[in-house]
């Protein structure tokens, strides 16, 4: 069985096209973890996320670095948290992460996932940015849900 989803993104509108259709596999309470440096991707990414949670269009999805939690209305409500300024666990606890952790509705994705690691649960799915070239970033994507692992691979690299 598939562990993990490496794929390369050739430019930006591919790495949102990635987050949309990882979006479009995820339910109520899933978490998000988006790791990696400055500008590799995860913002982009996380803009496809709630594209594919059904966000509209004209919603401007942007980084909340500096608001550290933007909430979004979709099929599901995304919340987009960035942890690039918190100094661990507690602090997103205070955000009020459990709280949404527990909405039934809810996807949470962490920017920065990395900074606040103890607060993650364990089902996570953990998607991994580097910087390949200018434009071109690697994926590596890890869940613990193998079956919707695998369907998001299908959907990254359909048949011919």
């Amino acid at each position: 069985m598939i562990t993990e989803v490496v794929y390369t993104s050739p430019d930006p509108q591919l790495t949102y096209a990635a987050g949309r259709e990882l979006g479009h596999l995820l339910r109520g309470r899933d978490v998000v973890a988006l790791h990696g440096p400055l500008g590799a991707g995860k913002t982009q990414f996380a803009k496809g996320l709630a594209a594919g949670l059904g966000v509209p269009p004209d919603e401007p999805v942007v980084s909340p670095t500096f608001v550290l939690v933007r909430e979004y209305a979709g099929r599901l409500r995304l919340y987009h948290v960035d942890a690039y300024r918190l100094t661990g666990a507690e602090e997103l606890r205070a955000l009020g992460f459990d709280e949404m952790l527990a909405e039934a509705d809810a996807v949470i994705a962490v920017e920065w996932a990395e900074r606040v690691a103890d607060a993650v649960p364990a089902g996570a799915v953990h998607v991994e940015f580097a910087h390949v070239g200018e434009l071109e970033r690697r994926l590596r994507a890890t869940w613990s849900d193998r079956a919707r692992l695998a369907r998001f691979a299908a959907l990254l690299d359909p048949p011919a």
